[in-house]
């Protein structure tokens, strides 16, 4: 079931038929020309023209109740009264986009005569539809710009990517194996609120669950896997046929089978594990999970739900877009003057999409964490880039989203010992003002890491889902920081 995004134009009964009827003709012009562009994920679907309030609610009532409409965006092609929108826009739980555009890109000064400006109202009417969108307090992003215009069309395409992602959270399910890891605080948080401010839920199952559906996976499908990784990847001596751990990759494949089949079941496309309750598996999943985040399902460790449900959603927002999106944790500083880095990993689960090698390295070795078998693996690098690490923290009366833009690079040496996936990045505006303005806000230790999406993005998903977005760039001063710290603080608590 394709989804769409609906065009509404906004007029009145005031302006004749003939009028209406070339602002139909205008609509109809305009959204082909923008499905046409190349830049929208999903197509616009033109409606009828909204003339009285009766028109509004309806059209909001209906479209609240399309499970195929991701949200909508109105055109002002004349003056549309706005109080004729408060009854349909008071109950629209769609996201909303005003595109502040006209029909003609520039004045047609010889010809222009008052029946143009009676059909041509967007700068006006445009300005009464914001009144009421301010008003009323609503979610209400705006795009101006000409049509045609190819800066106006892929911010379009980026707000309809952003209201997919909005969409795909309402119905998004995160399965948790086993719990939090014990005594960690950043990774706990109100389920039920969140599922108040986002739409997923959060639910447990016992470890005893997965492993039950693990081990009714068959050795045919298991080879069958494995064929598909031999396609795709290079393996370590270890991991190859006949290696001494070969059989470790088997039960990987069959963690993978397992798993995918646990989440298709049940639904749900983001999941937690936690190394401290693995009571029957044979290891900890980690080539199992960088599988399954590469297929676009959301993951984070010790039983971190929020940036599971995070990483899924982003990766929606994402869509087609050049580089990845992963599960991502800052591990250890690289303290050189002028050249401070981070380099960011986990234990195992980094996702492929930001892999820079064509086929990774599948390899098997020791991990002490978790005590079991020894695990297998994805080992890579990622490719030099601009990207962002984003975090989602509970700050008990708030959802605080925390955004550091950082540059990816590529590694100056060879980590020949470290057998996990890794990225290698420079903090903006530097390492010593990230860190202490992330710590300052409470940011998270998981965050995820995304060379597809920018700031742009990040604020489109604080935008449209309400919450507190805070920012680490080029431009952050510390002192500047901590008063918007403090002023948020406050407007949190009166805002509530």
């Amino acid at each position: 079931m394709q989804q769409n995004v609906w065009f509404v134009i906004g007029t009145q009964h005031l302006y004749g038929a003939e009028t209406l009827r070339q602002v139909e003709h205008h609509a109809r012009q305009v959204m082909d020309g923008l499905n046409q562009a190349g830049t929208l994920p999903v197509p616009l679907v033109l409606k009828p023209l909204v003339k009285s309030p009766d028109e509004a609610l309806a059209l909001c009532r209906e479209a609240n109740h399309d499970t195929q409409c991701a949200g909508i965006i109105t055109w002002l092609h004349t003056f549309s009264p706005a109080k004729m929108w408060i009854g349909g826009l008071s109950i629209l739980n769609k996201p909303l986009l005003q595109f502040h555009t006209q029909f003609n890109a520039e004045i047609p000064w010889d010809s222009m005569d008052m029946d143009f400006m009676n059909l041509n109202q967007t700068a006006h009417g445009g300005r009464e539809f914001g009144f009421i969108g301010a008003r009323m307090g609503l979610q209400h992003s705006v795009v101006t710009g000409h049509w045609q215009d190819k800066t106006s069309q892929q911010r379009i395409g980026r707000w309809i990517n952003a209201a997919l992602a909005k969409q795909a959270s309402q119905q998004l399910k995160v399965a948790r194996f086993g719990d939090n890891m014990r005594e960690v605080a950043v990774t706990e948080g109100d389920k039920v609120a969140a599922q108040i401010q986002f739409g997923y839920s959060v639910n447990g199952w016992g470890v005893g669950d997965l492993v039950e559906v693990v081990n009714s996976v068959s050795d045919g499908e298991v080879n069958a896997l494995i064929d598909e990784y031999e396609s795709q990847y290079l393996f370590s001596d270890a991991a190859a046929v006949n290696g001494e751990k070969r059989q470790n990759v088997l039960d990987a494949a069959r963690i993978e089978l397992g798993l995918k089949r646990f989440l298709d079941d049940e639904g749900c496309k983001a999941f937690t594990t936690n190394f401290q309750t693995l009571h029957g598996m044979t290891q900890l999943p980690g080539l199992a999970v960088q599988r399954l985040m590469g297929q676009g399902y959301g993951f984070a460790g010790e039983g971190d739900w929020k940036t599971a449900a995070l990483l899924h959603i982003l990766k929606v927002q994402a869509g087609n877009r050049a580089g990845g999106t992963s599960f991502m944790e800052d591990y250890t500083y690289h303290f050189s003057p002028g050249n401070d880095l981070v380099l960011g990993s986990h234990m195992l689960e980094v996702c492929p999409s930001i892999a820079k090698e064509p086929k990774p390295l599948i390899d098997v070795q020791f991990l002490g964490i978790g005590g079991k078998a020894d695990p297998a693996r994805m080992i890579f690098s990622t490719p030099a880039g601009r990207a962002v690490n984003a975090s989602v923290i509970d700050m008990g009366d708030r959802f605080r989203l925390l955004v550091n833009v950082v540059d990816a690079i590529e590694q100056p040496k060879p980590l020949p010992k470290l057998p996990v996936a890794r990225a290698l990045w420079r903090a903006q505006p530097s390492l010593a003002t990230a860190s202490e303005a992330w710590i300052l806000a409470g940011g998270a230790h998981h965050t995820v890491f995304s060379q597809a999406l920018d700031l742009d993005d990040m604020y489109l998903y604080g935008e449209l889902n309400g919450i507190e977005v805070l920012v680490i760039d080029e431009e952050t001063r510390l002192p500047a920081f901590k008063d918007a710290l403090r002023w948020n603080e406050a407007y949190y608590r009166l805002a509530r």
